[in-house]
């Protein structure tokens, strides 16, 4: 299911996580994780590459490339295999816990016993850990938090995971003759953050053959359950497809009842009721004539209960039924309101490709603009400096309007400090065109402080954007605390937008947020935070959340004009 790429990308990973468990060099160690990043963000296709090939990619020396290409040669590197006979599964499992690191994973086991997630919550609530070194109260009070967020996420995938699986399903299913129709349900048709498992629907005359293929595609590792209409399989990633093959002419009830929500579907429900009607995933009835009135599709069904088609990404039971009976809907945003993406980075700091790269494939979307915004000096480790970004600034003027018309601008990405300052002083940021500033450490600062914090970035007059604002990683790392009423309140008065950011781990503002602050008055930036090529096509994940949010194209800046847009940038200073 996965491209070739994001499975030795996977692996890379895996390796460095099993040498760091082992006791393996620290260096080298980094150089396995850099190259996982590289290769799952290269964008050209590695399954056919040489060994020589494979080494032009950034961080793939001889060594990695040689494991590379054993994998894609033989489906396997054998040195791995080694690694991970000598790490016992309940480790790697460990490795998992927000804040436990592989070093002390294994002190666990070797010292304690413990190779299981609830056999580590166990030892900590029996006092068991008292006296082992490195693990104090506090070390087990974040341990105790990050295994309640780990089994907050319990089972469920990231959105672009899922995504992945089922495209590739419907791709499969379409292709098979007799397919009539066939498409993802469920949450992943909701756009969530997280997803548990796949719905797909299809309609055939013989459903035989859909039940066939869905057995025997590459990534199905299991066959849950087998049947005439519905058959369930997992993958090799442990994540569960359900299909259901539908009569034809049930498709828009299907699609309908198993998109949900439950709390969407309730509603639409009652609805039916109230008019004499009954509503199921096999049509609208009435009820006195048990006749199906409207099923074929879910314009049809929506409209026979005296509604207008409601966007999957409303059906929460939100607000979105009285507004649709009301007829005020939201025109939500799409991604064809999209004119540019602004937060994105090059090699310059921790990007993966060149400045060259990644304009010439922003204007391989169709954008009018495009900002490059790589990281400032406090981020230490990008090892940015003041000659470098205006070396880079210089760049960015020869190669604006050079592809398709494309305008570039050039910004930053600052970082937010506990006090709430950012880098460089203002003189140095007034020659960007835009700055971005986001919170990148100290992330469990009391609520007042955080919200303070945030509150001086608005103010200040050269940051345009809050970046990934909550500074959330979902499933890893959870939202700061702030008073977000306040934060908008800010954003709002200052003429500060806040980003959706669409990097799948990310999804930050999320939905609830979203809507929250369009209602202060706020406006947005849906941006990619993209590092790699293939990166940028994660802004449909970020137009998935803002629609979860009900925004609208008029509250995203990067929706507008460039001549309004840089208007905006202004932020109330001279031109």
């Amino acid at each position: 299911m996965q491209r070739p790429n994001d499975v030795v990308a996977d692996l890379l990973q895996e390796y460095a996580d099993l040498m760091a468990i082992t006791g393996g060099e620290a260096f080298k160690v980094r150089v396995y994780e850099m190259a996982a990043r590289s290769v799952g963000g290269y964008a050209q296709d590695i399954s056919g590459m040489n060994p020589a090939g494979l080494r032009r990619i950034p961080n793939v020396g001889t060594s990695i490339a040689a494991k590379i290409d054993e994998y894609l040669r033989t489906g396997a590197i054998h040195q791995l295999e080694e690694l991970r006979g000598k790490v016992p599964a309940g480790v790697r499992r460990l490795t998992t816990i927000p804040s436990l690191g592989p070093k002390k994973a294994m002190t666990l086991y070797e010292e304690c016993g413990i190779g299981s997630v609830e056999g580590l919550e166990a030892a900590i609530r029996a006092g068991r850990l008292h006296g082992l070194h490195g693990f104090g109260a506090k070390t087990e009070e974040n341990l105790l938090h990050g295994i309640a967020l780990l089994h907050k996420t319990g089972a469920r995938v990231r959105l672009d995971v899922a995504m992945e699986v089922a495209e590739e399903i419907v791709d499969a299913l379409s292709a098979v003759p007799g397919c009539e129709r066939c498409a993802y349900a469920g949450s992943l048709r909701r756009m969530k953050d997280t997803i548990g498992d796949v719905d797909i629907l299809a309609t055939a005359a013989d459903s035989a053959a859909l039940m066939t293929v869905v057995q025997g595609l590459p990534a199905v590792a299991e066959v849950i359950a087998h049947g005439e209409t519905k058959t369930s399989v997992r993958t090799d990633t442990g994540l569960q497809v359900d299909l259901r093959v539908v009569a034809p002419d049930s498709w828009g009830a299907a699609l309908q009842y198993f998109t949900g929500s439950r709390a969407h579907n309730i509603r639409t429900r009652e609805i039916a009721v109230h008019q004499k009607l009954k509503l199921s995933e096999y049509g609208l009835f009435d009820v006195a004539s048990g006749d199906r009135i409207a099923s074929v599709d879910e314009e049809e069904v929506y409209g026979r209960l005296g509604l207008p088609w409601i966007p999957p990404t409303l059906r929460e039971d939100g607000g979105e039924i009285e507004a649709a009976l009301h007829g005020e809907l939201p025109i939500l945003i799409t991604d064809a309101d999209i004119r540019g993406d602004l937060h994105t980075h090059t090699d310059l700091t921790d990007g993966l490709a060149s400045l060259e790269e990644m304009v010439a494939a922003a204007a391989d979307r169709g954008y009018a603009y495009y900002a490059i915004t790589d990281h400032a000096p406090k981020l230490y480790m990008q090892r940015m400096a003041d000659a470098k970004a205006l070396a880079q600034r210089d760049q960015v003027r020869r190669l604006d309007g050079a592809c398709g018309g494309m305008r570039l601008l050039h910004g930053t990405e600052l970082n937010i400090g506990p006090d709430g300052e950012v880098d460089w002083p203002p003189e140095f940021l007034a020659g960007f065109d835009m700055c971005v500033a986001s919170i990148h450490s100290h992330f469990s600062q009391p609520r007042p402080e955080m919200t303070r914090r945030l509150v001086l970035a608005c103010e200040n007059p050269c940051v345009n954007i809050i970046g990934h604002p909550t500074a959330r990683l979902i499933g890893k790392r959870e939202p700061v605390d702030a008073d977000w009423a306040e934060v908008f309140a800010a954003c709002a008065r200052t003429g500060t937008a806040l980003e959706i950011n669409a990097f799948p781990d990310r999804l930050d503002l999320p939905a609830d947020l979203v809507r929250l602050a369009q209602r202060a008055g706020v406006v947005f930036a849906i941006d990619t935070d993209a590092h790699a090529v293939p990166h940028l096509a994660h802004l449909r994940y970020g137009i998935g959340t803002a629609q979860r949010g009900w925004l609208t194209p008029d509250r995203v800046i990067n929706s507008w004009p460039l001549s309004r847009l840089r208007k905006f940038l202004r932020k109330g200073r001279s031109a």
